[in-house]
């Protein structure tokens, strides 16, 4: 899981630079995936404020049904706050068992 964070949090951080649509069409469906598979993992039956932060997250990042906003520099704060928030609960993350 640990892994799966860090590499969100890097391609978000990614994200601030001005890059190619290709580049934020990988990071939507990332992200999304990314979140969600967090929000399945770390749910067990109350909703807790990881939970509901990257709820918000993969509603935000969602390719299919996408959130337009008025400029780029919205997105580059918002990518940079989603990178830090991935790289946080990377950190709290417990690392991998090793059998």
């Amino acid at each position: 899981m640990r892994l799966l964070l860090i590499v969100c949090a890097i391609l978000l951080f990614l994200g601030i630079a001005d890059l190619p649509i290709g580049y934020y069409t990988l990071l939507r469906f990332t992200t999304a995936i990314g979140a969600a598979w967090l929000v399945i993992h770390d749910f067990n039956g109350e909703p807790g404020p990881w939970v509901i932060a990257f709820g918000l997250v993969a509603i935000l990042f969602n390719p299919l049904f996408p959130v337009y906003l008025d400029s780029k520099e919205t997105w580059q704060i918002i990518d940079g706050i989603t990178g830090a928030l991935f790289a946080f609960r990377a950190i709290q993350a417990e690392p991998a068992k090793k059998d």
